[in-house]
Formats: structure tokens, C-alpha cells, sequence
């Protein structure tokens, strides 16, 4: 059973970490990123509201995002565990999903921080070019990101629910720490 919480700065590295470690832990990767990609790719009326926000840089309202995840965490191929990719991204996001975990029974197990230096961030989302990936969008992005989800570290680590990795280093020394902390 594994159930984790992905943080870091978007260009952290997080999808890919949390699809392959899922993979290997034959549990679900659950991105509010490919949620929302797929809404505004259907043309749905959250994807049309989505897309407003996210064309700017900003977060997606709370409100979109609780009934999206709600909605994930219910479904039945959750039951031998998940990982969690861009949500929550604040504060009384957490606070919603502990209600739900507690109501749905599924305990988390930890919380893994992908810490990256904003240089690093930079580069690495000028190079995976997609529409919303403009050096203007991506600072917008991670000022957002301080200012709104960084508080989460605290968050987690007050509840010593926190665990820093190094996401400077390499695609696979990155998913090599991973590895031993799930397997520990």
C-alpha cells in the first residue's frame, strides 16, 4: 500500500518521479495537471474555465479542483494505493484532503518535497515547450508557487509527514532516492 503526496515547483519533476514510481508501485498516478489538460482537451466547461486561468499562469480555483479529486480518490482502482501529482497546492487544500482521506479511510504515508533551484526550474520548462511554458508564464508560476503552495512544506513537515529530495540531480538519482524511501 502506497499512498504519497508529490510538492515541489512545477518544472520540479514531479509527473515524471510520481509515473514512474507508481509504475513500479502498481498504484495510480494521479496529476490535477493531466486532470486539467484533459478537461480543457475535451473542451469541457471545468476545461474551458480551467484553461482561462492556467493560459495566464494561475492556479485553477479550489472549488474546480475539490470535485476533481474527490471525484479520483473514490474510484475503485484507488484501493491499493495512489500518488498524488499537484494537489493540494495550499494550505486548506491539505486541510480538505485529510478530511477526505480520513472519511475515505486511506492514510497517507508521507509527504516527498522535489526541492529545485528556480534556475534549474527555468531551463527545464523552456525546453519541454508547451504553450503555457513561457519564460514570462513560468516566473508568474513560481512566484504563484511561493506564495500559495509553498506554505504546504511547512504544513507537512509540522506534522512530520515532510521528506526533502534533491531534485538538482539526475532524472534517475532523483527516482533512485525515491526508491529508498518507499521501499524503507
Amino acid at each position: 500500500m502506497t499512498r504519497l503526496i508529490f510538492l515541489g515547483p512545477p518544472g520540479a519533476g514531479k509527473g515524471t518521479q510520481a509515473a514512474l514510481l507508481a509504475k513500479d508501485c502498481e498504484v495510480p498516478h494521479i496529476s490535477t495537471g493531466d486532470i486539467l489538460r484533459s478537461a480543457v482537451a475535451a473542451g469541457s466547461e471545468l476545461g474551458k474555465k480551467a484553461d482561462q486561468y492556467m493560459s495566464a499562469g494561475e492556479l485553477v480555483p479550489d472549488d474546480l479542483i475539490l470535485d476533481l479529486i474527490q471525484e479520483r480518490l473514490s474510484q475503485d482502482d484507488v484501493e491499493k494505493g495512489w500518488l498524488l501529482d499537484g494537489f493540494p497546492r495550499n494550505v486548506p487544500q491539505a486541510e480538505f484532503l485529510q478530511k477526505l482521506l480520513d472519511q475515505l479511510e486511506q492514510p497517507m504515508d508521507f509527504v516527498v518535497n522535489l526541492d529545485v533551484e528556480d534556475a534549474v526550474i527555468v531551463a527545464r520548462l523552456l525546453q519541454r515547450g508547451r504553450k503555457d511554458d513561457e519564460e514570462s508564464v513560468i516566473l508568474t508560476r513560481l512566484e504563484v508557487y511561493r506564495q500559495q503552495t509553498e506554505p504546504l512544506i511547512d504544513f507537512y513537515r509540522n506534522r512530520q509527514q515532510l521528506v526533502s529530495v534533491d531534485g538538482n540531480q539526475t532524472l534517475e538519482a532523483v527516482y533512485a532516492d525515491l526508491k529508498r524511501l518507499v521501499m524503507e
